[in-house]
């Protein structure tokens, strides 16, 4: 059973039936899908929720799908994921979201991306936590930035699944590393 977190207008909850239609929808959405290679068929959109409901299984954690109590039931996936392919800083953990247009510009996915982090660094006991997209993406970049992830220019990298001047092949990598990590003691 995936384990819940919770904000004061959220819930990061396992994945039911009912999400698949609205989840659909939004990888169908092609505002949302900007910066991706493509969006999804209604089949491909099921595939990709039953890799996430594996990975909860596999790791313990994965892409909670998202609701707004009371109002809304399912806006889109917040969570951890580990990337499946090699880069200079592989293997990772990797926060990520993915809401749908209605709810955009209501702080949702800094809100949730701040729970799965304190539970990503308190709970399962990560010591970094990485978040990548493509340059022209600002407003990832802006959540990114306002989860206090920083960017070093000198990590941005090609993607490896994609070939030289596809438009989303140049990425930005973003990190933010536990609070302990950083903790020096003095003997």
């Amino acid at each position: 059973m995936t384990a819940s977190l919770s904000t004061p207008r959220l819930l990061l909850r396992g994945w039911r039936e009912s999400d698949r239609e609205p989840f659909a929808r939004l990888n169908a959405d092609p505002e949302v899908m900007e910066h991706f290679p493509a969006t999804l068929t209604r089949p491909e959109s099921d595939a990709f929720a039953e890799r996430i409901e594996v990975a909860f299984e596999e790791r313990g954690f994965g892409l909670w799908a998202v609701e707004v109590v009371g109002k809304v039931p399912f806006i889109g996936f917040v969570g951890l994921s580990e990337p499946n392919f090699e880069a200079h800083f592989t293997p990772a953990t990797e926060i990520g979201w993915r809401i749908g247009r209605p709810w955009w510009g209501r702080g949702y996915a800094t809100e949730a991306a701040s729970a799965v982090l304190d539970h990503a660094f308190s709970d399962l006991g990560l010591a970094e936590v990485v978040s990548f997209t493509i340059p022209d993406n600002l407003r990832s970049r802006a959540v990114m930035e306002r989860l206090g992830m920083t960017r070093d220019p000198a990590d941005d990298f090609n993607h490896p699944r994609f070939p030289e001047a596809h438009r989303v092949r140049a990425h930005v990598l973003y990190r933010l590393r536990t609070p302990l990590q950083n903790h020096v003691e003095v003997v």
